[in-house]
């Protein structure tokens, strides 16, 4: 592939995102971030801003590196985009182990970032999703249902009680089962087909849990 395509690739996912971030107060940033300290040319740099809103408000909780890679943008030019918005308080970030997770500014409690970070891990999203659907599950049900250990299952459900999301005094039980759901559902293009599937029965969940 061509370096003029890439490119054109480059800026069709940049404007893809900026659309969306496009109404929102990020959008005002879009063309005042080009200056001669940018790591980019003029043009795609002037999209950046908008599309990291707009890619932001759709994919909460992303990290640093799927940020970059979704976007199409190189680090430096991705760390410097970030830093401009962040000392102008318009995106939030927070350590989230390994990960640098990225959301914008003001929008979630500590609990919702807390989640979100789980959600984007495929195993603890699956276990989250199977607790949803089936509040009674066991450990040996989640493990065979999940296609993963036992331990590994347990290993996970320490890591969500720590966080405040389980708790595991009797079985497995949500402690806001509710936001946990309406942040799968919300974000559910974002997450995966699990995410997707439960999104469809929502409605159903809902009902059950009231």
């Amino acid at each position: 592939m061509s370096e003029e395509s890439v490119d054109e690739e480059k800026r069709a996912t940049l404007r893809r995102f900026a659309a969306v971030g496009a109404g929102g107060p990020l959008a005002r940033l879009a063309g005042s971030d080009a200056d001669a300290s940018a790591p980019d040319d003029r043009e795609t740099t002037s999209e950046v801003p908008a599309a990291i809103r707009g890619y932001l408000a759709t994919t909460p909780g992303a990290h640093f590196s799927k940020l970059r890679d979704d976007l199409r943008l190189g680090t430096g030019e991705a760390q410097y985009h970030l830093r401009r918005l962040a000392e102008r308080d318009a995106v939030d970030s927070w350590k989230d182990g390994d990960y640098r997770r990225y959301a914008p500014a003001g929008r979630f409690s500590d609990f919702e970032r807390r989640t979100l970070g789980f959600l984007r891990r495929d195993t603890a999203r699956g276990l989250l999703v199977e607790l949803l659907r089936d509040p009674d599950a066991t450990g040996a049900e989640l493990a065979d249902r999940l296609g993963v250990s036992a331990p590994t299952v347990s290993k996970y459900a320490a890591e969500l009680a720590e966080a405040g999301l389980l708790d595991r005094s009797d079985g497995y039980d949500l402690t806001r089962p509710e936001t946990t759901l309406l942040l799968l559902v919300r974000y559910a293009d974002s997450f995966g087909p699990d995410a997707v599937a439960l999104a469809a029965d929502a409605d159903e969940l809902v009902e059950y849990s009231g």
